[in-house]
């Protein structure tokens, strides 16, 4: 034991109380984070992480899908599931297909019941709907056309198609009366050929099957004031689309001042065969205007 002084004695309290004085000031060092990576209260670095966590918790818009003619909201369910995944609220709106006007007025009564910011899709002719259903709508920050019309205030469906050639929708439908209209249909024959030439042929038999008529009315029923003058928009160009001639969706594209993108080879049903493609481009807009 020699060199080491009993605890009770004046030398051995004074190194106990060294000792007990160094753990401390060890355990107040560990305490206070390194002054060359440290961040004071209110510093530049601490604002960010607030930020970025605010924005982490701000809830997402809503993403409201309308479909087009020959189509039901069903034909959405691919795009309707990769978005549910990310996080997204989605209403599949049950487009009623009996003519612009109210088309646009019921897709505009559906706006006004979902709180909070809204990216509005519209697939076909549902493209021209979104187009005047969303004027005069705060809450809608961007608008995505899928292989879409984006009419301009006069036009219709019909002088579109007039404008730009290659549409081989036309010659294809299938007109039935109803009380008070005709409706049109895509002739079960040419269906895939024209509207869904690269979905499978099991599943474009269904899709003919089981698909919804449009008044005729619909297609020479004016558009209104476009809301893409005044609300950012997106389009995906169908590049082998036989319904909307791809020349006229670029035009219309290029006209709205739309980021653009072009999926070569895809045919009408876009939505359907390149469901990937289809929720990315209404996720970037969802992000651009968030």
């Amino acid at each position: 034991m020699t060199g080491i002084a009993p605890v009770g004695s004046g030398e051995g309290r004074t190194r106990s109380r060294r000792l007990m004085l160094s753990a401390v000031m060890a355990g107040t060092l560990l305490a206070v984070p390194a002054l060359s990576g440290a961040a004071p209260a209110g510093s530049a670095s601490t604002a960010k992480a607030v930020t970025t966590s605010a924005k982490a918790n701000t809830p997402k818009p809503t993403v409201v899908l309308v479909h087009g003619a020959f189509a039901d909201s069903s034909s959405w369910n691919a795009v309707t599931a990769r978005l549910e995944r990310q996080g997204y609220p989605v209403i599949g709106v049950a487009n009623p297909l009996r003519g612009l006007a109210d088309d646009s007025a019921y897709l505009s009564s559906i706006l006004d019941t979902v709180p909070g910011p809204v990216v509005l899709v519209g697939h076909s002719y549902g493209g021209a709907v979104i187009t005047d259903a969303a004027t005069g709508h705060s809450n809608v920050k961007a608008l995505v056309y899928v292989a879409a019309f984006a009419p301009d205030q006069g036009e219709t469906g019909l002088s579109i198609l007039g404008q730009y050639p290659g549409s081989r929708l036309p010659p294809a439908l299938a007109v039935r009366p109803y009380p008070g209209g005709q409706d049109a249909y895509v002739n079960p024959a040419d269906f895939r050929q024209v509207f869904a030439a690269d979905v499978p042929a099991g599943k474009a038999r269904l899709m003919a099957a089981g698909q919804r008529p449009v008044s005729l009315a619909a297609f020479a029923e004016p558009s209104t004031a476009p809301a893409w003058k005044s609300v950012p928009s997106w389009f995906l160009v169908a590049g082998s689309d036989r319904a909307i001639p791809p020349a006229a969706e670029q035009a219309m594209a290029h006209r709205a001042g739309s980021h653009t993108q072009v999926i070569q080879g895809a045919s009408h049903a876009v939505l359907v065969s390149h469901p990937d493609a289809t929720a990315h481009i209404i996720e970037a807009a969802a992000h651009a205007t968030s």
